[in-house]
């Protein structure tokens, strides 16, 4: 668990600190150290996620006798209003899972949940900066998230990275941009070349711009730091850097994930 996880675990059920506490058998200093970024107990960290459920959340809140009855009532509803939106939204969230995979946090994943709105909004933003070709953006997403790791041991989006013949991807990434385009979020134009082959290009939408309250200041400056890297770096030459990166050197022969242990070994940003 992370402090923002928690923060958006508050206001996702319009709790206090206090109440959360409650609800949760915890001591209101305990709670108040996970928010300033200790971490939990394996045990105490399941339970924190395991209300990200509505339905187990409701299970807690009718267990908990240190809450009143009116309260209580407050909570419930609160929560079966947020089943009946995700009934609304399964079909939506079902695709997502299926585009970014429903793994939990591990070294594949840069120790973070697969997060489908930050990964959504780095595309935006490079796409906004460099108005990059498909392959080029494979390798920005990449840097951004395997610098994050080197510098906090977390990843950015919690997406798994894949070593093919033009570097490291993200997983099932084809299918991800199409559904980012048919969302709205940005455009991607076909450019002809003259040796034959058509160019995918990323570009922003002017109804669409880049959320970045959604971002920490750390993550922000990891992403400035891989668009001001590579801003004049062709397509070809981004390929060649990242060829030159153990995490596609010792994974590409069997196009296997990258462990983002490799980002301790980034040689090229």
């Amino acid at each position: 668990m992370f402090p923002d996880e928690i923060t958006r675990l508050k206001e996702k059920y319009q709790l206090s600190a206090s109440k959360m506490s409650t609800i949760l058998a915890f001591g209101l200093n305990s709670n108040r150290k996970y928010e300033s970024g200790e971490m939990p107990s394996v045990s105490n960290a399941r339970l924190i996620q395991m209300i990200d459920d509505p339905m187990k959340f409701i299970d807690l809140v009718e267990l908990c006798d240190a809450l009143e009855y009116k309260t209580k009532v407050k909570y419930i509803e609160h929560a079966q209003d947020l089943l009946e939106e995700r009934k609304r939204n399964l079909f939506s969230s079902n695709l997502k899972d299926y585009l970014l995979g429903n793994h939990l946090a591990d070294i594949y994943s840069g120790y973070r949940n697969p997060n489908f709105e930050k990964f959504s909004e780095m595309v935006v933003y490079f796409s906004e900066q460099l108005e990059p070709f498909k392959t080029k953006m494979n390798k920005l997403l990449f840097y951004a998230d395997f610098l994050m790791f080197k510098q906090t041991c977390f990843s950015i989006s919690g997406v798994r990275y894949r070593a093919i013949d033009m570097g490291p991807v993200p997983n099932n990434f084809q299918s991800i941009f199409e559904y980012l385009v048919n969302e709205g979020k940005i455009d991607i134009h076909y450019v002809d070349f003259p040796q034959g082959f058509t160019g995918e290009q990323f570009k922003a939408r002017k109804d669409r711009t880049f959320n970045k309250d959604i971002f920490s200041d750390a993550e922000l400056s990891i992403l400035k730091k891989v668009s001001e890297a590579f801003k004049s770096t062709p397509t070809i030459k981004i390929i060649e850097t990242s060829h030159l990166e153990d995490a596609w050197k010792k994974n590409e022969k069997g196009k296997d994930i990258i462990s983002y242990n490799y980002a301790f070994d980034l040689a090229q940003i």
